[in-house]
Order: structure tokens, then sequence, then C-alpha cells
């Protein structure tokens, strides 16, 4: 009975796993702002939580660190078909501040695990976010229903 009813609220809702690979957490707070009561994410059905395997969209922040390259792709793999991929801020695009000659950031994330949007901003605001999440995640999630 749990695993019906968990299947038809997984048709109907976007979930979202927040995955941070270095940076200065400051996508990582507007993230948070989307669940206070001016933004209420979870109005339009999206809900924050860290398990990949249950991720309908991975929101990647921070400069993708070289601790962090292996790790991004096990929990790309992990995540259920369709993936979707959202990069948030200047950090996991260009590696921003962060991306000096002889360091240990690699920029552009896209260059370890496909990505579908990217939010710019240093940091992006939380409509942003939340639109770009809007933008790629319904039509993905019908698109997997269709295959069930």
């Amino acid at each position: 009975m749990l695993d019906v009813l968990k299947s038809i609220l997984r048709k109907t809702s976007i979930h979202v796993c927040l995955v941070n690979t270095g940076g200065c957490n400051g996508c990582d707070i507007e993230v948070l702002a989307l669940l206070s009561p001016r933004y209420d994410l979870e109005q339009y059905g999206i809900y924050v939580h860290q398990n990949p395997r249950e991720a309908d969209v991975i929101l990647v922040t921070g400069a993708v660190t070289e601790q962090w390259r292996d790790k991004l792709q096990r929990i790309y793999r992990k995540a259920p078909e369709p993936k979707i991929v959202v990069a948030l801020g200047n950090c996991p695009i260009s590696g921003d501040v962060f991306n000096q000659e002889g360091g240990s950031v690699y920029a552009p994330v896209s260059d370890f695990i496909p990505v579908d949007a990217e939010v710019p901003g240093c940091p992006p605001r939380p409509s942003e976010i939340l639109e770009a999440i809007l933008s790629v995640a319904p039509g993905a999630i019908a698109e997997r229903g269709k295959k069930r």
C-alpha cells in the first residue's frame, strides 16, 4: 500500500537533490530561501532532499573541486531516468573566482555530467532558480510517466 501511494506522489511532484561541489554556499542559501513562506516551493509540488536515488532534478552549486569530480558522477548515476541537472550560479558554469590557474577547480560542471539548464548569477535569485526547475522538470517527469 505504501509503495502504491509513494508511486502516485512521485508522478505528481518534483523531487530536487541539492549538491554543493565546493563554493561559498551563496547559492545554497538562495535555495533555502525557496523553502520560506515568501516563495513556498512546496506549493508547486517541489520537495528538496538529499537522496539522489529519488531525485528528479539535481541542483549543482559551487565550483567542482578535485574531491568532487568522481563523487558528482556517482551521484548522477544514482539518479533515476530521466536525469535532469540544473547548474546554479557562476561557479558550476565557469568556476567564477575559484577558477584560478594552477588551482584545483574544474569548470564547467558540464564537462563531468550533462547539464539541462544553467542559472547564472552570484548568487542567482530564488525566482530564477524556481523558473529553471519549472522549465525543465515537468516535461521530463511527464515523459518518465509515459514510460512506466
